[in-house]
């Protein structure tokens, strides 16, 4: 059983987020426009890990100082690294060492949220 099951990066402006994470790691986020809110899907969910999204939901903003999400980026560290600033994002922690357990980084999206980065190798 994993600790966290979903989770949900809050957006002021979902195009711009959207097109952030789509290139800073080079993925596609499908968009489901749901009841509450409007989503762009991470993957992993479908393959019994762990879910999350961006998400645009009213009376939910984003920024620095609130819950911290580190997406895995597994042997892509790097990559998405060197990709994060002409998407739109700024590295806030550069590639660290957190033997045993590999390597993490620290960036801060298009819309303010600081987000982690995590890699084995």
């Amino acid at each position: 059983m994993n600790a966290v099951n979903w989770f949900e990066l809050y957006v002021s402006n979902f195009d711009r987020a959207h097109t952030f994470y789509q290139r800073a790691l080079d993925m596609e986020l499908p968009i489901v426009d749901g009841p509450m809110s409007r989503m762009g899907i991470f993957p992993g969910e479908e393959n019994g890990g762990v879910g999350g999204c961006i998400s645009a939901m009213p009376g939910m903003h984003p920024g620095t100082g609130g819950t911290r999400v580190y997406l895995n980026v597994e042997g892509q560290l790097d990559a998405v690294l060197d990709r994060v600033p002409n998407a739109g994002g700024t590295i806030l922690q550069p590639r660290t060492e957190i033997a045993p357990h590999g390597f993490i980084a620290l960036i801060k999206d298009s819309e303010g949220n600081s987000v982690g980065l995590h890699s084995v190798s």
